[in-house]
C-alpha cells in the first residue's frame, strides 16, 4: 500500500514538475513606433512575429508597435517596472529623461558614425544594464541604432552655423544644449509631430535619421539637408526581470542569443538603410525609399570641429553633471568605460 502510495505521489511530482517546465510564458511586447519606418516593418516586427518559431521557447508573443498602444515613448521604463508590457523596445534618448545614464550611450558628437557608435554600445551598456536592473526590474538584452541623425531644413543653409535663428526640432535635452551652443532655438517636438510641424512653420529644421525622415515624408516639407552625424539614435530591448526569470537559465541563454543575433542585423541593416536614404533624399538612384530632391549641403571640416568640440566643451559636463544628481556613479563610469577611447581619460 505504502509503495502504491509513494509512486503515485512520485508520479504527480514529475508530472507537476513537467507542466512547470512548460507553462507558457506570455511576452507583451512594445515595438517601436510605425512611422519609424523599414527597421520596424522589415526587421523588429518580423522578428518577433517568429520568436516562438526560431527559438523553440514556450511563449507566446503578442507584439504591438508603440504608436498603436496609447503609450508615450518617456513611459516606457515606467511601463516595464510596472509590468504593464514584459518587453519593451526601448527608445533611449526619451527614457533618458527617467534615467540619465542611458543618455551617456549617445551624447552628442560621441558616436559620428557605426564603428565608434558599436564601440560606444559595447563598451557602456553594462553600466546602462546594470542601472535599470537596479532602478527599473528591467534588463538590458541589446542595443542597436537607427543610424546617424542628419539636419533636415525648410530654409537654405551651408553649414551648421546657418541654423542661428532658426528653431530646431530635437528629441532629448543633451541635442538641444548643443543646438542653442550654436544659436539656434531647440524646439523638443515627438516625432509624430515634425511634418505637420515644418509644414506650418512652427519649426524652421528638425534633426533626424535620413530613412526614418524619408518613411515620414519630412523631403516634402523640406529643402536642405545637412548630412553631419550629431548622434546614432541608439534604441535597446529591455525586458522585465520577473519576466525574464521565469525562464530556466538555458531558455535564458536561447532568448538572449535571439536577441544578440537581431542586434547584429539591425546594426548591419541600418547602416544599408542609411546610405540608401542619404541618396534617396536628394534624387539619386536607391532602392528602399521615396526619391525626392533635396539640396545635400556638405559637411565642413568646421562643421565636424563644432560637434567635437560640442561633445567635450558642452555635450559631457551637461550631462555628467545632471547624471551626477541621481547617481552619484555616472560620471566616473562613463569615463571608466569610454574616457580613453575618446580621448578624455
Amino acid at each position: 500500500m505504502k509503495k502504491t502510495l509513494m509512486t503515485a505521489l512520485l508520479g504527480t511530482c514529475v508530472a507537476t514538475t513537467s507542466v512547470m517546465a512548460e507553462d507558457i510564458v506570455s511576452l507583451r511586447v512594445i515595438g517601436q513606433p510605425l512611422a519609424t519606418g523599414l527597421i520596424q516593418k522589415n526587421i523588429e516586427q518580423p522578428f518577433f512575429e517568429t520568436l516562438q518559431e526560431t527559438t523553440g521557447l514556450p511563449i507566446e508573443v503578442n507584439y504591438k508597435p508603440l504608436d498603436t498602444t496609447g503609450i508615450k515613448d518617456v513611459e516606457e521604463l515606467r511601463v516595464l517596472k510596472s509590468g504593464m508590457f514584459d518587453l519593451v523596445s526601448l527608445r533611449m534618448s526619451q527614457v533618458s529623461r527617467d534615467e540619465p545614464t542611458i543618455l551617456g550611450l549617445d551624447l552628442v558628437g560621441l558616436n559620428p558614425d557605426y564603428d565608434a557608435g558599436r564601440e560606444v554600445a559595447e563598451r557602456f551598456s553594462g553600466v546602462v544594464d546594470a542601472r535599470l536592473q537596479e532602478r527599473f526590474n528591467t534588463k538590458l538584452l541589446g542595443v542597436w541604432p537607427f543610424g546617424p541623425q542628419v539636419l533636415f531644413c525648410d530654409h537654405p543653409i551651408g553649414s551648421l552655423e546657418d541654423v542661428q535663428g532658426l528653431k530646431v526640432r530635437v528629441y532629448d535635452q543633451n541635442l538641444a544644449q548643443f543646438v542653442e551652443s550654436v544659436g539656434g532655438t531647440p524646439v523638443p517636438l515627438g516625432f509624430g509631430d515634425v511634418h505637420q510641424s515644418l509644414a506650418l512653420g512652427t519649426v524652421d529644421c528638425a534633426i533626424t535619421g535620413p530613412s526614418s525622415a524619408n518613411s515620414a515624408g519630412w523631403p516634402e516639407v523640406t529643402t536642405h539637408v545637412l548630412p553631419l552625424g550629431f548622434q546614432m539614435a541608439l534604441n535597446g530591448y529591455g525586458i522585465n526581470l520577473d519576466t525574464w526569470n521565469e525562464f530556466t537559465s538555458d531558455q535564458q541563454a536561447t532568448l538572449q542569443a535571439a536577441f544578440d543575433e537581431l542586434v547584429d542585423e539591425i546594426w548591419a541593416y541600418s547602416e544599408e538603410l542609411y546610405e540608401d536614404a542619404l541618396r534617396c533624399n536628394v534624387g539619386e538612384a536607391c532602392e528602399t525609399g521615396t526619391q525626392f530632391d533635396l539640396v545635400e549641403v556638405p559637411v565642413s571640416e568646421n562643421d565636424l570641429a563644432l560637434l567635437r568640440n560640442g561633445m567635450r566643451d558642452i555635450s559631457y559636463p551637461t550631462w555628467a553633471e545632471v547624471c551626477n544628481k541621481t547617481n552619484p556613479q555616472c560620471s566616473e563610469d562613463w569615463l571608466n568605460a569610454l574616457g580613453e577611447a575618446v580621448g578624455m581619460e
